[in-house]
């Protein structure tokens, strides 16, 4: 009786269940299994499960069962660390991403009655209800957090994002002594105007354009964002004052290029930008970004629609 409550609960358990000896041989082999993999115990049992599954992870697989012999200890591995081991189909909706049945795997150390471990059973849970659920759990949370990252307007980032960003690079400035990198801070020319001619949601239109013209101007690694009204940042890592000249004159030649159109108006455009330099040594992202700042004034008094690099005579002026 005892023996073949043992049996059903064995072949009725909703896991897969196998054993195998010291040379690999299937032992044991329950419903589970043979369902998933369409191969039936009378099969199964006796022969090398190497052999009867090519396609399985034989060296790390031989490691972890070699481990429970010699350890005489419970092994374990979950679908995090190695999503399969077995390629079982599964139900799921294909939404899931989830090609496999996603497994964790429980190695047990099967002892004789001498204590000696004879055997290793295998307990193979099917995980890939919460592999779904925990991915899809990753990807809202990766999305909210990146959704903090940008304003809402324009779609780049935010002012938030960008003095995170000028943190960071600050402190790989102090771990590797020949880093630096540029800064170009720009605003439009005459925004107001065009908000008080041609209305708020014309003035949005052109904020976003401002940003699209820009992206397309700009290496991956930039970092570019709105940084207050109709003001933009732009973070140039490795990319000296000569570098980032070059990337203001492209940026202020592409936003005067053409109008922005708004239904059947055309908006003519410039912007006035100003540089500064950021090397090893600076503690401040506030400094840089002030000097900056100054270059940019400078391009407004001296006619709008051009590039500004900070030199020590702006600030004495």
């Amino acid at each position: 009786m005892q023996q073949r409550l043992c049996d059903f609960i064995v072949n009725e358990v909703g896991v897969g269940v196998f054993s195998l000896d010291k040379n690999h041989h299937i032992l044991l082999w329950n419903r589970f299994m043979a369902q998933h993999s369409g191969i039936s115990a009378e099969q199964a049992i006796g022969a090398n499960l190497f052999e009867l599954f090519p396609e399985l992870p034989q060296k790390w697989l031989s490691k972890k069962i070699e481990s429970v012999f010699v350890l005489k200890n419970f092994a374990f591995t979950s679908w995090e660390q190695r999503p399969y081991l077995f390629k079982f189909s599964h139900n799921r909706p294909i939404t899931g991403g989830m090609d496999f049945m996603q497994q964790n795997t429980t190695f047990m150390p099967v002892r004789n009655e001498s204590g000696e471990v004879d055997a290793v059973t295998v307990n193979l849970f099917d995980v890939t209800d919460n592999a779904i659920a925990q991915n899809l759990l990753q990807e809202a949370m990766g999305k909210l957090e990146e959704f903090s990252n940008r304003d809402g307007l324009t779609g780049i980032y935010n002012r938030r994002y960008l003095d995170m960003r000028f943190t960071q690079e600050l402190e790989r400035m102090s771990r590797y002594q020949a880093a630096f990198f540029t800064v170009i801070l720009f605003d439009l020319d005459r925004f107001k105007q065009v908000n008080d001619q041609y209305g708020h949601i014309a003035g949005d239109e052109v904020l976003r354009v401002v940003a699209s013209r820009v992206l397309t101007t700009l290496r991956d690694t930039d970092v570019f964002g709105r940084y207050g009204g109709e003001e933009f940042l732009l973070l140039l890592p490795q990319t000296d004052l000569t570098g980032a000249e070059i990337a203001a004159e492209r940026i202020r030649e592409i936003l005067c290029s053409s109008p922005v159109q708004v239904g059947e108006t055309n908006i003519q455009i410039s912007a006035s930008l100003g540089l500064s330099a950021c090397h090893s040594g600076c503690s401040n992202p506030h400094s840089v970004i002030e000097e900056a700042d100054l270059a940019l004034y400078a391009s407004k008094q001296n006619g709008r629609n051009r590039v500004t690099v900070f030199s020590a005579d702006l600030r004495e002026s």
